[in-house]
């Protein structure tokens, strides 16, 4: 019978899309279990618990009763409005407990106890599109431990039904950017608390390779501002949202959103990686004649890109297959390719190219040669054609007679029209 019941349970969980109509979301609770060890040394075991995150009233029935339940009741802030139409199997939840690292402060809302437990929620989207925290305020009549209240956390037993409202939450839309070089970019954060009037400082902060940098504060209760690109205005509506100047490579790193409202300390991460797409170009123009047994070095450069890898191929096929989508025999790849070694521009792009020494024949005239360039700020390659047209060594000797001729008979005609204009001015001239 719990078999069965624990099956219904699951498929009841995992069919529908999350929304403010849909009462639960299967998480994982992340426990935490720190100790002493024999050395004398402080360590962390993480264990992983099934939970669920439920959405409902005081004394509602859990879900699913094996597992631990968060039971949201109703407050100003509803986590579900941060991911609405969003499909249960897109979402990743996980909770924690929260230490307030020894402050406590009675949360200013009706009906708050003197003390509270608290929790962070975190809802990422699979694809990377959103990531949200909430903070989840658990009243209790019990004063904290201690100082260092995670060293005694209070033991949950598996089927505990914990009764949570959201205290704050904050959010990005942009988890990870791509950026090119001297491009803008705003970097989406927002947040809101469940009580007006509350103390709020905002920073946001930029990291790379162990260096930081404070790039905006801002503090409610004094008003007083430290660096740009948030505005005020937005603010006062919850709306952090920094707006990155033109881009350089110096810009790269992990950019930190961190809203503060006493006790809770919450911030998302959004990585911005610069990527700029490389510049393709040959040495050779769309179509390219050698006679035959001619030696030609054809060079396919690829300039200006950021990161560094990139890679280059060269291959060979007929014109008329290079179109067709079915039955058309595949490119020939070129074996005897070699490369530069990548060149470092003063803007810290790369620069790379890749050659071959092209012997013409007979039988590769009309032959269409593609450098195809691929890199990571490219959906698709770049590529670039040349067609061979490849003449025998007579016709070619032809065409230089052929030349010569007629240049000898347009030098021709321009001397007999001149000679043909003085005799006509002498012959005017002459008296009678």
């Amino acid at each position: 019978m719990g078999l069965i019941l624990n099956i219904l349970i699951y498929l009841y969980l995992s069919a529908g899309v999350w929304s403010i109509q849909n009462p639960w979301l299967p998480c994982q609770f992340t426990d935490e279990h720190v100790f002493t060890n024999n050395e004398g040394h402080t360590e962390t075991r993480l264990i992983h618990r099934e939970a669920m995150l439920q959405f409902g009233q005081k004394e509602d029935a859990p879900v699913n009763p094996n597992a631990i339940t968060l039971l949201i009741t109703g407050s100003k802030l509803d986590l579900r409005r941060y991911v609405e139409g969003v499909e249960e199997e897109q979402l990743e939840c996980e909770l924690r407990r929260y230490s307030t690292e020894g402050i406590y402060v009675r949360w200013p809302v009706m009906g708050a106890l003197e003390y509270n437990r608290w929790f962070l929620c975190t809802l990422r989207h699979s694809r990377g599109l959103f990531t949200v925290t909430g903070f989840l305020r658990h009243p209790s009549d019990q004063p904290p431990p201690g100082e260092q209240d995670y060293r005694k956390w209070p033991p949950i037993p598996d089927k505990e039904v914990l009764t949570t409202t959201v205290a704050m939450a904050i959010k990005t839309k942009t988890p990870s950017v791509k950026a090119g070089l001297m491009s803008q970019q705003k970097l989406h954060c927002q947040f809101d608390v469940d009580h007006k009037g509350a103390n709020i400082t905002v920073e946001w902060h930029w990291q790379h390779r162990g260096e930081r940098n404070k790039l905006f504060s801002y503090t409610s209760r004094t008003g007083h501002t430290q660096g740009s690109g948030v505005g005020l205005k937005a603010l006062a509506t919850g709306d952090a949202t920094y707006t990155l100047p033109l881009s350089k490579m110096s810009s790269e790193g992990t950019y930190i959103c961190s809203v503060s409202v006493n006790p809770l300390f919450g911030s998302v991460d959004i990585n911005l990686h610069i990527e700029e797409p490389p510049r393709v170009s040959l040495n050779v123009g769309p179509t390219f004649s050698l006679q035959e047994g001619q030696e030609q070095k054809v060079v396919c450069e690829a300039n200006s890109y950021y990161p560094l890898d990139v890679e280059i191929v060269w291959y060979e096929q007929d014109p008329a297959a290079s179109g067709q989508r079915v039955g058309a025999p595949l490119p020939k790849v070129l074996d005897n390719i070699l490369l530069s070694s990548h060149k470092h521009n003063q803007d810290r792009t790369y620069s790379l190219s890749a050659f071959f020494y092209l012997k013409a024949s007979l039988r590769q005239s009309g032959k269409q040669f593609t450098c195809s360039v691929s890199h990571h700020s490219l959906k698709v390659p770049i590529k670039k054609s040349f067609i061979l047209n490849v003449e025998e060594p007579g016709s070619w000797m032809f065409n230089i007679v052929l030349g010569l001729i007629v240049i000898l008979l347009v030098i021709l005609f321009v001397m007999l029209r001149y000679l043909h204009l003085v005799r006509k001015r002498a012959v005017e001239k002459k008296p009678y």
